[in-house]
């Protein structure tokens, strides 16, 4: 297992994580659902979230895709366990969050500018920017179609789906908000963090006990440790976005840097005071960028300390989000399946 103390530092291309059990078990478990979820959808809306998933090629023949990391159906399902009931018992609740995320996916690609995921074009890159948007828009609508459609359970999962969708929402606005500014802080690229990924993180792994009613002292620990950990699980992606191999990530080398984001290790960097701010702040003002200027802007990201910093920083979360279950009643093995799936998010390197 990845140490759990430590963040995956080094050349990330040259780095094998093999993901916990539990993640290739959730992945198994919910893809018949999760395609039966999709044939709800009209066909044409199908052909296109078909693509996303990696089921279909752009003309609509099959293809051998999965559906990504299945993180956060992982937690959902680790959830139910967790509150002592069969994972089984809460597909639907699993279904609906990674129904939720590949939604904002779609619509973050599009936000973002980006034209690969998984090594292939993006939808909107493929179909055009109306057909991303509707495909997004439809997985949203599904999933609270596929949460509400059983009775039991139904009222509490779908409350705290809505609450992690609200403050996803809220943190994608910020991150957009951010692009046009250089005053941005620590503190509110955190709080962005907090809101743009670990609320559906914090939900996700909330969802699979509020679904079979677990305990309310489960849930709730669950939530802070989806959050916690969502927050971990940002800070590595913003270091894979721009130390990430593109063979290991799927999108091209130095990607965030790229489109200027306002990155966590790029706002501490900016936000220094160290030599190397300067001339960063300087590159990320200007309005096009050579390749080489894009490898100075890694570098000096570093040299302001952004990467040390991040790194750090995931690791403090990672603890928090173990500390969060440490003393709460939970059904046996799932703990320790939370401290792997932990170990994996900030051990990853794609």
């Amino acid at each position: 297992m990845p140490n759990p103390h430590r963040c995956v530092t080094g050349t990330y291309a040259a780095i094998v994580v093999t993901a916990p059990p539990a993640v290739d078990t959730a992945r198994t478990t919910i893809q018949p659902a999760l395609r039966a979820a999709v044939e709800h959808l009209p066909a044409g809306l199908q052909r296109l979230v078909g693509y996303h998933f990696g089921w279909l090629d752009r003309d609509g023949n099959p293809h051998d895709g999965g559906v990504g990391k299945a993180l956060r159906p992982t937690l959902a399902l680790l959830g139910a366990r967790a509150a002592g009931s069969a994972e089984r018992a809460a597909v639907p609740a699993a279904v609906a969050v990674e129904l939720v995320h590949n939604s904002s996916l779609l619509h973050d690609d599009l936000i973002d500018g980006d034209r690969t995921r998984h090594h292939r074009p993006t939808v909107w890159a493929e179909f055009g920017v109306p057909a991303a948007i509707l495909a997004g828009d439809a997985l949203l609508n599904l999933a609270y179609h596929v949460v509400g459609a059983e009775p039991a359970g139904s009222y509490g999962a779908s409350r705290w789906l809505s609450e992690a969708t609200n403050r996803m929402l809220a943190g994608q606005a910020a991150d957009v908000s951010f692009e046009h500014r250089l005053d941005v802080t620590v503190e509110e690229c955190l709080q962005m963090a907090e809101d743009k990924t670990a609320a559906l993180l914090s939900g996700a792994a909330a969802i699979g006990s509020a679904y079979v009613s677990g305990p309310e002292e489960v849930t709730h620990a669950l939530a802070a440790y989806g959050r916690h950990l969502g927050v971990a699980f940002q800070l590595v992606d913003d270091v894979l976005g721009i130390w990430g191999a593109a063979e290991s990530t799927g999108k091209p080398v130095l990607a965030d840097l790229r489109v200027r984001k306002k990155s966590l290790p790029v706002v501490y960097a900016l936000r220094a005071g160290e030599p190397a701010s300067t001339e960063l702040a300087e590159l990320y003002a200007a309005t096009d960028l050579a390749e080489t200027d894009l490898q100075r802007c890694a570098d000096l990201v570093a040299a302001a300390g952004g990467r040390d910093w991040a790194e750090q920083q995931a690791a403090a979360a990672l603890a928090r989000a173990l500390g969060a279950v440490r003393d709460v009643p939970l059904a046996a093995g799932t703990r320790e399946e939370l401290d792997q799936v932990a170990a994996y998010v900030t051990a990853r390197n794609r």
